[in-house]
């Protein structure tokens, strides 16, 4: 069984970065990459129902065991954020995190320091994965895929757990406010569905927030607007 780890490590050599402005849905082809690996995994994991569609959406039902039980899904979106490629990543791993600086690239100045970062603190003694200064790493949301997965195959291994069906989705373009737009939630079937993106072990956000990109031309003459 691969671990969380090696799941997430794989995961990230697949670049998948969104694009603005792309005019479809995946809007780079490497999210169809990814979301046709992942299907191929979840079909042997043995989960039923398992669609890639043409946009890219990944779906798939592991069948409960308990009669009765909500059917509870799990989401995580393909794509990465825009403003650092995530071409060709070279992770790291940091062990036994000691708390102080990170040097990611000396010859860029590239340094992670919890007087920036100071929830880097949470995670002394604990071992993290960093990049080369030069890519993101992809962890937003290759770590929730990867979380996911796992999950999925510890539920398969213990039986005895008792579980209605659970639901999963793997969706593109969350970056840039598409990420549920061609999902069919009817069809999809959840009673209850949680995003795995971020945030500490144990948290839960409730509530979320929307986004929106505008072009603005404004037509004059420049001027200064007080007195010089």
């Amino acid at each position: 069984m691969p671990s969380v780890l090696d799941r997430f490590l794989k995961y990230i050599q697949i670049p998948s970065q969104a694009a603005h402005d792309a005019g479809k849905v995946p809007s780079t082809p490497g999210q169809m990459t990814l979301a046709r690996e992942l299907g191929e995994e979840l079909k042997s994991l043995g989960l039923a129902d398992v669609v890639v569609d043409e946009h890219a959406y990944v779906t798939a039902t592991l069948p409960g065991n308990t009669k009765g039980a909500p059917v509870i899904a799990f989401m995580a979106h393909l794509d990465t954020a825009l403003e650092v490629t995530d071409d060709t990543v070279r992770p790291r791993l940091v062990e036994n995190y000691d708390g102080g600086e990170i040097v990611l690239n000396e010859a860029d100045g590239v340094v992670l320091s919890p007087s920036t970062f100071s929830e880097m603190l949470l995670y002394k003694g604990e071992t993290l994965v960093v990049t080369d200064g030069t890519t993101l790493l992809g962890a937003d949301d290759k770590a929730g895929i990867a979380e996911i997965m796992a999950a999925l195959e510890i539920m398969i291994a213990r039986p005895e757990l008792p579980r209605g069906d659970v639901k999963v989705a793997f969706a593109p373009d969350e970056e840039i406010g598409h990420g549920a737009s061609l999902l069919d939630l009817k069809k999809f079937g959840a009673d209850f569905a949680y995003t795995v993106d971020g945030g500490a072990v144990g948290e839960i956000s409730y509530e979320t927030f929307n986004a929106a990109k505008a072009k603005i031309v404004i037509h004059g003459r420049s001027v200064h607007p007080g007195k010089s």
